[in-house]
């Protein structure tokens, strides 16, 4: 049998601006919205502008 290993990976999309450079396109598999964030902030540090969001929870009535 299979151990529950949590939630299932999604695609998250995003941009973050770098300094004074163009935003960079992001596609971050994981599985919340934080994990994102955190490889995000892992691969690029901190200080920067970083907007993430997964298009499912986008499209979803509130």
């Amino acid at each position: 049998m299979n151990a529950d290993k949590g939630p299932p990976m999604r695609e998250y999309a995003g941009l973050i601006w770098i300094e004074d450079k163009p935003g960079i396109r992001l596609r971050i598999l994981a599985r919340s919205l934080d994990e994102a964030w955190s490889r995000v902030i892992e691969e690029y540090g901190e200080g920067h502008v970083i907007s993430i969001w997964n298009e499912e929870d986008a499209s979803s009535a509130r």
